[in-house]
């Protein structure tokens, strides 16, 4: 039927709610909530904010939510000039 949706190339139902997931190099994966993430344990972690950061290098303390742990941290060689005279 011309104009009609393949299902062989659209297993999601027309009428479904669309989510944008953004894949954030060296980063998290962004995802518009409110979402549900099944963990590997089958236990699942909800959300209900607009957007969710969903780590993806599994050093979250947090995990699955991303809390920034994935940026590397460095120190300066040298400690920094006291601002007191």
């Amino acid at each position: 039927m011309p104009g009609a949706p393949d299902r062989a190339r659209c297993p999601v139902p027309v009428t479904a709610e669309v989510r944008r997931v953004s894949v954030e190099p060296q980063g998290p994966v962004l995802v518009e909530g409110p979402v549900e993430v099944v963990l590997d344990d089958g236990t699942v972690a909800r959300s209900d904010r607009f957007m969710v950061a969903l780590c993806t290098c599994r050093r979250s303390r947090t995990y699955p939510w991303c809390d920034t742990s994935h940026r590397r941290r460095e120190r300066t060689a040298t400690p920094p000039e006291d601002r007191n005279p």
